[in-house]
């Protein structure tokens, strides 16, 4: 461990939800849901912050979705052709905590009509081809995962997610083969025996080197509740296993190929110590190694969804978003570190 730090530069409201990705010159890019009061309310948007110094210091955040509903998530992907993809999904969760709230929820809540409400429930992206510079307007895509979607070996995207909003709320996988600007539905995960597919959350993906994807899973389901599960496919996504316990107690998790074609996959342990884990596989996800810490001083339970890069000088930088115990609201925390 090199050093731990708190980035987020307004410590008077709560961030949410980080994602962090690595540019191909090195930037270092940082989303998450910020504006926030708690961890459920009508003010979540997503910040957009970067970092040329691979984590040393950090832009002032800009605000880049904000819809007349709370915005949470926040993921973010550089395509192989430059393209920036921010993800994030809109939520009317905090509507049952209305009364008793001052004007100031009153206002925000009325920011538009119940039909419009309705209307801005979604799973959202925006695209840039500018850099970052500047953005598209929010459009609609099949499913959410805190971390978003990633960069396949062939070209295409694969956005492992869940259809939020919708009856069936399918749990399964879309790729895009347009740099992000269009999406379809590839396939479905297939459910556990004993499983409720509704209680599998919050996916993320990794593509292997031996060309063979990797999906794990927040799973809520009696058997191996708030355990990592995960799913493999063969075949570019068309198919994938059943999903199996991996023996991981944590969740969600975000997966990152190595250069030394390992997998790490970093995830939040809300339970003492609280904090966050990582693990390494040497074999394509077939086994995952014992649990290494990257913090483990959180106050509580209200942490977690660490993301990881690796830097071309072998370090890794992992921000991850914690209700630290000497400060009134949820920070963006982040640490550096190497492996031995």
């Amino acid at each position: 461990m090199l050093d731990t730090k708190v980035v987020s530069h307004l410590p008077g409201l709560y961030h949410g939800w980080p994602t962090l990705a690595r540019r191909g010159d090195g930037e270092l890019l940082l989303v998450c849901s910020g504006g926030r009061e708690q961890h459920v309310c009508p003010f979540g948007r997503t910040d957009f912050m970067r970092s040329g110094d691979g984590g040393e210091s950090w832009s002032f955040p800009s605000v880049v979705m904000d819809g007349p509903i709370d915005d949470r998530d926040a993921g973010v992907l550089e395509t192989a052709k430059g393209s920036i993809l921010i993800t994030n999904f809109t939520s009317l969760a905090y509507e049952p905590q209305l009364k008793g709230k001052g004007e100031r929820w009153q206002a925000a809540h009325r920011r538009t009509t119940e039909e419009g409400r309705r209307k801005a429930l979604g799973t959202w992206m925006i695209r840039s081809t500018d850099g970052g510079l500047t953005f598209s307007g929010r459009y609609r895509v099949p499913v959410n995962s805190p971390h978003g979607p990633v960069q396949l070996s062939d070209g295409r995207l694969l956005y492992a997610g869940k259809a939020l909003w919708t009856s069936e709320e399918k749990v399964g996988v879309c790729e895009s083969a347009d740099d992000g600007k269009s999406w379809r539905w590839l396939a479905d995960i297939p459910t556990r025996p004993g499983d409720d597919h509704r209680e599998y959350h919050e996916l993320h993906a990794v593509e292997a080197a031996s060309g063979a994807l990797i999906v794990q899973i927040r799973n809520h389901n009696g058997a191996n509740s708030r355990e990592t599960l995960q799913c493999e496919s063969t075949d570019g996504g068309k198919t994938w296993t059943i999903p199996h316990p991996i023996g991981v107690w944590g969740l969600p998790s975000h997966l990152l190929r190595l250069r030394d074609d390992r997998l790490l996959m970093s995830y939040g342990h809300r339970r003492k110590p609280f904090g966050n884990q990582a693990r390494l596989s040497k074999d394509d996800g077939k086994t995952w190694s014992e649990p290494f810490t990257i913090s483990g001083d959180g106050a509580g339970g209200d942490l977690g969804y660490p993301s990881t890069v690796e830097g071309d000088d072998g370090v890794f930088v992992t921000v991850w978003y914690e209700r630290m115990a000497d400060v009134p609201r949820a920070v963006l925390r982040q640490a550096r570190w190497r492996l031995e």
